[in-house]
């Protein structure tokens, strides 16, 4: 611990007995400072010429004021965006015009100007679509500045976008600034930010919260709330003490929950394998005051269908289409349900069977209909029936591959057909239409899916794959994929060995040449997976080797070492560190604010 504090030197007191490693009697965070004002100030000049030029061309969009108004109004005219949106397929393109467009709003903005609500709104929503969250979050704010009214769905929908990618931190510290704007929350977002903390598996947090909520008058939990609840409830101590907390607390003290709360109760029933009890509490919902639904029937014939248990699988699905109810009559889900089902026992003619039935009827199947077919058959080292139904997926149904479809090929690796996996996945970049640069994002966003999904392993088979034959170079983003992989399976010591790997050199022609160095996203990677697993400890010891090897750590490294020492209740040891952090200026106060917020740390500034 003492590295983590005695490293840091603050741009403000250095001294010359200060730790260096890039030499000078600054100390490094000075040059890196330094280094980064030049930079940013070269870039910014340039920017600002260009959105100077645009601006002119776009003055005559600027919605005019009278002649007697003063300069305040003048500034606060209202300007239009560049088009982001009239741009061909290919991502790289969009991303770059979607950019454009928030550094023109944060340019313009800054001048004092008010941007185009509807497209400002707009650009918001795009923003969260390509998970640029940071981005959509300073439009939120820079709409408030520039004096305009948000949409509250927007704002609904921000928070939310925020909670369901894990920032439920970003999302309080938010809710709290458009509260000091005089931009109250309503229930909705409030659920919003209850469902996040659910989501984190914390449920002393959320009912802490909640409290806090009510006590101030903001919530008064619905439904919705209590759902939420439950969920976290069986998620984190079983679906006996979700049962006591439903008819104990919510209902005890009054609440009313709805189908969506006891449908809760039933899905942990089935996911803890007692099928019996799940049955009985379905057939006793019409004495509680409610019809089962779709998704009612839904739960029960998933855990019937993967049990084997069809028999009564069939007489439920007889019931729902017997019913006469369109509540309850059977989905799209339905079928993918079946589907999954038929495939994962290997009955692939019979889910294939249903397949097209569901094509000649009201709905039409995704890839996400046809990837445990995919899974099944390679399972069984059937290529040549991947290929088909690969190819009946593509052309025929016109459905696009997605990640659970990478995932699904990557069993062929477990039964020894690693080749044939990739020629598979390579036909995939191929029958998308991908060009050399979109082919490199393809391979690397096919190993990132695998490694997501617990596939690590099989991500580096298809990545050697990659590598030898088709001259495939991992970057960056890369390496992270698999290092945050290993830690996510457990495998931590060979996440750490990769890093290491990496920062190893190799002898050609007598020459040392060093391999792909690892970077500072490399090393977050690890440090986050690491504190995910419980084990800050290791955390800290590769940030000591990082700091030894020259490595400069940034807000992100130290942000998510205090988390995990708050994750792991060492709260008054985060609060400590996360003050000494402040005091030496490598962490701002928005980011202090924010996990103060979050972990409910024991800290003044």
């Amino acid at each position: 611990m003492a590295v983590l504090l005695n490293s840091m030197v603050s741009p403000m007191t250095t001294s010359e007995n200060s730790r260096n490693p890039y030499g000078g009697g600054g100390g490094y965070l000075f040059h890196y400072q330094n280094l980064c004002h030049l930079s940013f100030n070269k870039k910014k000049k340039k920017k600002s010429n260009l959105f100077k030029v645009w601006a002119y061309t776009q003055m005559s969009t600027v919605s005019p004021k009278d002649n007697d108004k003063d300069k305040d109004d003048k500034d606060a005219s209202v300007f239009s965006l560049p088009n982001w949106r009239t741009t061909k397929n290919d991502p790289r393109t969009k991303d770059h015009k979607l950019n454009d467009a928030f550094l023109f709003l944060e340019y313009m903005v800054g001048k004092g100007h008010k941007a185009d609500m509807f497209q400002a709104t707009q650009l918001l929503y795009d923003l969260c679509k390509m998970n640029k969250l940071r981005k959509a979050t300073r439009v939120m704010e820079m709409m408030v500045i520039s004096g305009s009214t948000p949409d509250p769905a927007s704002y609904t929908f921000l928070v939310d976008h925020l909670c369901k990618r894990g920032n439920v931190g970003h999302a309080m510290q938010l809710v709290e600034k458009m509260e000091e704007f005089g931009y109250p929350a309503n229930t909705v977002t409030y659920n919003s930010l209850v469902k996040g903390l659910c989501m984190k598996g914390n449920l002393k947090q959320s009912f802490e919260f909640l409290e806090k909520l009510m006590q101030k008058g903001l919530i008064v939990p619905n439904a919705f709330t209590y759902s939420f609840l439950l969920e976290a409830a069986y998620k984190e101590k079983g679906v006996d003490e979700a049962m006591r907390l439903l008819d104990e607390i919510i209902i005890g003290k009054g609440g009313q929950p709805n189908l969506v709360s006891y449908n809760v109760i039933l899905t942990g029933l089935c996911k803890e394998g007692r099928i019996h009890e799940a049955i009985m509490f379905f057939r006793s919902l019409p004495s509680k005051g409610f019809t089962p639904n779709v998704v009612s029937y839904n739960i029960l014939l998933r855990s019937l269908g993967y049990q084997g248990r069809w028999d009564e699988a069939n007489q439920l699905l007889a019931e729902m289409m017997a019913g006469g109810h369109e509540d309850s009559s059977p989905s799209a889900v339905t079928y993918n349900i079946l589907i999954g089902a038929l495939a994962f026992h290997g009955r692939t003619d019979d889910a294939l069977h249903l397949l097209e039935e569901m094509f000649n009827g009201p709905f039409k199947p995704t890839a996400s209909t046809f990837n445990p077919v995919v899974a099944s058959l390679c399972k069984k080292g059937d290529v040549d029936a991947v290929v088909k139904c690969l190819d009946q997926m593509i052309y025929n149904r016109r459905c696009v591959p997605n990640d659970g479809t990478y995932n699904a090929i990557s069993v062929l690796c477990r039964e020894g057909k690693m080749k044939e996996a990739f020629i598979i996945i390579q036909s995939l970049s191929g029958k998308q239409n991908q060009n050399n640069n979109s082919l490199h994002d393809f391979y690397r966003n096919v190993v990132s899916s695998l490694c997501r999904k617990g596939n690590t392993y099989e991500g580096f088979q298809l990545l050697y794959e990659m590598v030898t034959k088709s001259g495939f170079t991992p970057d960056s983003f890369t390496y992270s994929s698999l290092i945050r992989g290993m830690c996510m399976e457990g495998m931590l010591e060979e996440a750490i060995e990769v890093l290491r790997i990496m920062q190893e050199e190799d002898e050609e022609n007598g020459a040392e040449k060093p391999k792909r160095k690892p970077d500072i996203d490399n090393f977050n990677a690890l440090v986050l997976g690491l504190c995910k697993s419980s084990r800050t400890d290791l955390a800290l010891e590769i940030y000591e080797e990082m700091i030894e090897k020259g490595y400069m750590p940034n807000e992100t490294t130290y942000t998510i070492l205090v988390e995990g020492m708050a994750h792991e209740e060492e709260k008054g040891l985060a609060s400590s560190v996360l003050r000494e952090l402040y005091w030496k200026k490598v962490i701002s106060r928005n980011t202090v604010e924010r996990l103060v917020m979050q972990y409910h740390l024991q800290l003044q500034l």
